[in-house]
């Protein structure tokens, strides 16, 4: 609730006042969580510093335009702003298939590591980090939303524009295929194959 107050009042002195500095308030509490969602998409540190200052540069004219919508989350913005920009920087490059997958993401992971039925609210950083290259775009964002920016389920919904109960549904097959990314890369026999 605090936080919510919070970032409406920045917004206000955003949109009413042309207030930089209250902007440069909403760029502290949201650059680095925003570097990390791109950084994940792009899979450099070059293009995901420029894709992130671009994606700021854009929230500061949404946000300066006069016939902009009214905005109900500022995360919802940010993040819905990162993911079109991603989505440009991909089609630019006509890369339409598939993102590249980083060289970690080829990394055996050891047995101690593994996740189990009760991991989901624990989910260790680390871990996750180098096994999201291997899912597909739309885990990896619900993902990196849930557990690394630590996003509710219905900050999810706002950001996807989805229901929240399909962010739920989201977020479990993304965790089944990560769990069944690490049985593959563990070489263990996954569930089915003992049927």
């Amino acid at each position: 609730m605090q936080r919510s107050l919070h970032e409406k009042l920045l917004l206000y002195q955003v949109r009413v006042r042309k207030d930089p500095e209250a902007f440069g308030k909403i760029y502290d509490a949201y650059a680095t969580r925003i570097y990390r969602f791109v950084f994940f998409k792009v899979s450099s540190e070059e293009e995901a510093q420029d894709l992130t200052a671009d994606v700021f540069l854009k929230a500061w004219q949404y946000l300066l335009d006069e016939s902009g919508k009214d905005v109900r989350h500022l995360a919802a913005l940010l993040y819905g702003i990162a993911r079109n920009h991603v989505i440009d920087f991909y089609r630019s490059r006509a890369l339409k298939e598939t993102l590249p997958l980083a060289d970690e993401a080829n990394e055996t992971i050891p047995d101690e590591r593994r996740m189990d039925e009760k991991s989901e609210a624990k989910i260790d950083v680390e871990f996750l980090g180098k096994n999201l290259r291997s899912l597909k775009d739309e885990y990896r964002e619900v993902l990196v939303m849930r557990y690394l920016d630590e996003m509710s389920i219905n900050e999810i919904s706002d950001v996807l524009d989805k229901p929240a109960g399909n962010v739920r549904v989201l977020i479990h097959r993304a965790l089944e295929a990560i769990k069944k990314h690490v049985r593959q890369e563990s070489h263990q026999p996954t569930e089915d194959a003992q049927v």
